[in-house]
């Protein structure tokens, strides 16, 4: 299941890559006020973890912080959701993925994550929720669901706050 709160279009789309890019974490909150009503609205199950999509060391160093972090830690809050930031890992840094067609998406991020090694078990039989800015193709959502459910997650959402019109 997808939860989605925007289409990724004006004005939108300019508030987040101000979000994502140029440090306005400040903006979060009123991100998340889309999303926590597409959530009302669409009811899906609550989650037992809701996650971030890590970044690379190398691109955490480059912003200045992780994005969909920010979201989590602040839904989490609102919605009395466990959450951790340093149980996926990004395992490697890859290209961007907007730098890239469609069809290369899924095969750049192949490996690309993993549990962290000390809590393996965390998700096993859990229902997981992962949360990013923004969905194109799904490639990450999608990499980062197979993961899981190779640790043993029974289920994977995926919440973001727009994604784009043709994403599935």
């Amino acid at each position: 299941m997808t939860v989605a709160a925007l289409d990724y279009g004006f004005p939108w789309d300019k508030l987040l890559q101000q979000f994502k890019f140029s440090r306005h974490v400040e903006l979060a909150d009123a991100l998340l006020d889309r999303l926590d009503a597409a959530l009302d609205s669409a009811q899906p199950p609550a989650p037992d973890w809701l996650l971030p999509v890590p970044l690379s060391r190398e691109r955490l160093a480059q912003r200045g912080y992780n994005q969909s972090w920010e979201l989590v830690r602040r839904l989490a809050r609102r919605r009395s959701l466990r959450c951790d930031a340093k149980l996926l890992l990004r395992t490697r840094n890859t290209p961007h993925q907007t730098d890239l067609p469609a069809q290369q998406r899924a095969s750049n991020l192949r490996g690309a994550f993993a549990l962290e090694p000390l809590h393996l078990h965390a998700v096993q039989g859990c229902h997981v929720a992962l949360l990013d800015d923004v969905m194109t193709t799904g490639a990450t959502l999608q990499e980062l669901a197979r993961v899981l459910k190779k640790a043993g997650a029974l289920h994977v959402q995926a919440w973001v706050v727009a994604r784009t019109p043709n994403s599935p």
